[in-house]
């Protein structure tokens, strides 16, 4: 498919109702002919997967950030599907944590079936393509490092939209994030050490992955803390902008199980970009 041929296909609330609809020129377009501008609706998440896997380091500069050194092949973590949200959605940051990560991503959507599939036979399988931002909750990273499971799955880390777009090529395309209209992130997929197809061709060997599961691709440098109130936006070329704010839990977490949100070196190192205390940068403060 040329670029000319995309599809960007949403799932809004109209009048109570979970419906499915086109996006033209920034008009949402349903079944019954009915339209809505797309700054006007409730957008789902575009997708209702089984699960949500996603690769660790992939982008060079990210690499190149944190001077890591990559393994031979991609490794992967797992977001619980109770993690998703969607555009214009809030991400919550409970209280007692202070840790919270944007990275904004490319996620591939599977249409079909895939098992043992074949590298080059990976786009018969997709659906499309959507954005993502893949946040971090990493008050949890000492506990959880090895897992990931409440550093990356934790209610609402995981935003998904505004649509889901076919036809789209994901070669040489600009990913970029913005904080308060700020742009802190920007990278491309030309930088992605393992590319979409062999992501998923990868997993597929021994995980089948079915209609709606989501990979999410990785994220370039400069993923950083956000606060309650900041506005998180992630654009990519072709694909759109995916728009959430932060915003404070309504209630502390438990003290009285299991292991408690900290702030140790690895912790506030990764969340404020790799080295900083070696270089000797001092750590932003934020009054809140």
């Amino acid at each position: 498919m040329s670029e000319a041929e995309l599809i960007d296909r949403r799932r809004v609330l109209l009048d109570g109702v979970v419906v499915e609809v086109v996006c033209e020129d920034g008009r949402l377009i349903c079944g019954d002919g009915r339209t809505i501008d797309a700054s006007d609706a409730v957008h789902l998440s575009p997708v209702l997967p089984s699960k949500i896997i996603a690769v660790h380091l992939n982008h060079r500069s990210r690499v190149e950030e944190f001077q890591a050194t990559l393994p031979a092949a991609p490794t992967y973590f797992h977001k619980p599907v109770s993690s998703l949200n969607a555009h214009g959605g809030a991400v919550v940051r409970p209280v007692g944590c202070q840790w919270l990560n944007y990275e904004g991503e490319v996620a591939i959507v599977i249409g079909r079936t895939a098992r043992g599939i074949d590298p080059e036979e990976v786009d018969s399988v997709v659906a499309g393509y959507c954005v993502a931002n893949d946040f971090g909750l990493h008050d949890f990273r000492d506990t959880d490092a090895g897992s990931m499971l409440r550093v990356k799955g934790s209610d609402t880390l995981c935003p998904l939209g505004p649509g889901l777009v076919s036809g789209w090529d994901f070669h040489d395309k600009w990913l970029r994030t913005y904080v308060n209209g700020v742009k802190v992130q920007d990278g491309s997929t030309s930088e992605m050490t393992w590319d979409m197809h062999y992501l998923v061709a990868d997993l597929a060997r021994t995980i089948t992955l079915y209609p709606g599961d989501v990979i999410l691709s990785g994220t370039p440098a400069n993923s950083r803390t956000v606060y309650p109130g900041d506005l998180v936006e992630v654009e990519v070329e072709g694909l759109g902008r995916l728009s959430n704010h932060i915003v404070e839990g309504p209630a502390a977490i438990r003290s009285d199980v299991g292991a408690q949100p900290s702030s140790s070196e690895e912790v506030q190192s990764t969340a404020l970009g790799g080295d900083w205390p070696f270089r000797g940068i001092r750590p932003p403060r934020r009054s809140e």
